[in-house]
């Protein structure tokens, strides 16, 4: 086709993922490379092709007699989602797959050894956000979606079967307001300069 430009060094292959948290108000980092800022933990290993960045905007449409499509479409809302299967088990990503909660050390009856900890999940109205930050790498281009202010909203299903490892669902949906941006993205990559 006339025009159409091709550029097989413009496809993105995720080569490797990682997925960030932090507690909201932690300095996001300023660039795509450099390592990440302090306060920030990696929530590890994840199951292969689990994680994904949804962006899904609402609109409405104004309808008219004197046409068949749409005379006006606006936007009334707009939403954004992180998902991705933890298979690390550990107090920080039960939090974050819980949407907080708490930890404490236990004492075992009958004297028994070791320690044990007993988990509780937030009772309602007591869920607290996080900041994420989505890592994707390929070759020497990284990208990085960050995300000052994401909430768990979603239930917890976790398969507890014998021919496989048991994962953490994570599920964050974006939140955000007008004073600042919801989410955005910082790469390195040349493609996307004005000229290119």
């Amino acid at each position: 086709m006339a025009g159409e430009i091709t550029n097989a060094t413009q496809i993105v292959v995720p080569a490797r993922t990682r997925l960030w948290l932090a507690t909201v108000g932690t300095t996001a980092p300023a660039d795509a490379t450099t390592a990440m800022p302090t306060g920030w933990y990696s929530v590890g290993l994840t199951t292969e092709d689990s994680l994904k960045f949804n962006e899904e905007p609402q609109f409405e449409q104004v309808k008219s007699a004197q046409a068949d499509y749409p005379s006006r479409t606006f936007q009334t809302s707009d939403s954004a989602t992180i998902e991705v299967d933890l298979q690390q088990w550990n107090a920080k990503n039960f939090k974050a797959v819980f949407g907080g909660g708490s930890i404490t050390e236990i004492t075992p009856e009958g004297g028994g050894t070791g320690k044990h900890y007993r988990f509780a999940p937030p009772r309602i109205g007591g869920r607290s956000e996080v900041a994420g930050c989505i890592e994707v790498i390929d070759g020497a281009k990284s990208y990085r979606y960050v995300i000052p202010r994401a909430m768990q909203m979603e239930g917890v299903q976790t398969d507890l079967q014998k021919s496989k490892e048991a994962i953490l669902p994570l599920r964050l949906a974006v939140q955000g307001g007008d004073d600042s941006d919801a989410w955005y993205l910082i790469t390195n990559d040349p493609a996307f300069a004005e000229s290119a």
